[in-house]
């Protein structure tokens, strides 16, 4: 074997060793660039879970592998910031949730590995070109939020027998958002439903949207994505002082007073990206690997809640729900 054929073999298995090998090789841990939408306060079970699941698989913070948390707090153009930052750093995988989020990890690095926990229609929105084959960088989980919006506003309808008149809190900034409002809208109407549309898309909108709302709607739905959970208890709290039901899509919202909710289960979406997260760091392509789909949804009621709106949760119901929260 001549010189040059050597150091094509050595260079072309370099290429092919795990993320994890070429880190410790070069004296430091492999690396996460954990980008968080939304403030860390507001994400302590996910973030747990994930940690929690890497431990499991062998990868101790600290210890096997460093993790570099950076949190947008709700602002969509922290997003992109963020995502130039982990190229700087060379991180070797970013993980992240919500589609802005997502897209804003993508456009900044065509080479280092992404991996998604949620995200609403990845093939619609352009994150990945199938769910089968990803392909390029990215993989992660599909929530399948905005499919789920139908089944959400007949599962308010149960509750709110006298429901007429809907209203969906969206933040416009946000197209995922946007098309989980449509969706919401189209079976609201499909209902007999008067649907209104409550735009925001900044803190400070939230409030305001609120005074209006108390006497025009019987119940709102609100569209989950980050600056909407970064305020969530500020979003119940508001509409319980105008005595309005919601529905979420996640159990996180129903702890901090919400009426309901359904939709995937998120801290087990996050144990399962960070499974996703060990396969790249041991060797494997991101593009390969496939999409995931949700396997485990629930439906989580607060009948606390429901006592000082004044109403009753159908027994039916009530025996349909994963978890009551009292």
């Amino acid at each position: 074997m001549n010189r040059r054929e050597f150091i094509t073999l050595l260079g072309g298995t370099a290429a092919e060793w795990p993320l994890a090998a070429r880190a410790q090789q070069a004296g430091k841990l492999p690396t996460i660039g954990f980008l968080g939408a939304t403030a860390p306060t507001a994400l302590m079970q996910w973030t747990g879970a994930f940690v929690q699941r890497l431990r499991e698989l062998g990868w101790i913070e600290g210890r096997t592998v460093a993790i570099e948390y950076r949190w947008a707090e709700g602002r969509a153009e922290r997003f992109t910031d963020i995502a130039a930052e982990f190229v700087r750093l060379k991180v070797d995988v970013i993980f992240t949730y919500s589609t802005p989020a997502v897209l804003a990890a993508k456009q900044a690095t065509s080479v280092i590995p992404i991996v998604f926990a949620t995200a609403s229609d990845p093939v619609g929105t352009g994150l990945v070109a199938s769910l089968a084959r990803p392909g390029a960088n990215i993989t992660g989980l599909s929530n399948q939020t905005g499919e789920l919006a139908a089944k959400r506003v007949g599962l308010l309808r149960e509750v709110v027998p006298r429901l007429s008149r809907l209203a969906i809190l969206v933040n416009t900034a946000n197209p995922a958002a946007v098309d989980e409002m449509r969706q919401a809208q189209a079976a609201g109407q499909a209902l007999g439903l008067d649907v209104e549309a409550v735009e925001i898309r900044r803190a400070e909108d939230i409030a305001p949207t609120f005074e209006a709302l108390r006497t025009r709607v019987d119940a709102l739905y609100v569209v989950t994505e980050p600056l909407v959970n970064t305020n969530r208890v500020r979003i119940n709290t508001l509409a319980l002082g105008a005595r309005l039901p919601t529905m979420h899509a996640f159990r996180d919202y129903v702890e901090s007073a919400g009426l309901m909710s359904y939709g995937p289960n998120i801290p087990d979406a996050f144990r399962r990206a960070a499974e996703l997260v060990d396969r790249i760091l041991r060797g494997a392509k991101p593009g390969d690997i496939p999409v995931e789909q949700p396997t485990k949804f629930d439906l989580v009621i607060n009948v606390t809640t429901a006592k000082v709106l004044g109403l009753e949760i159908p027994p039916t119901l009530l025996a349909r729900a994963d978890e009551v929260i009292e």
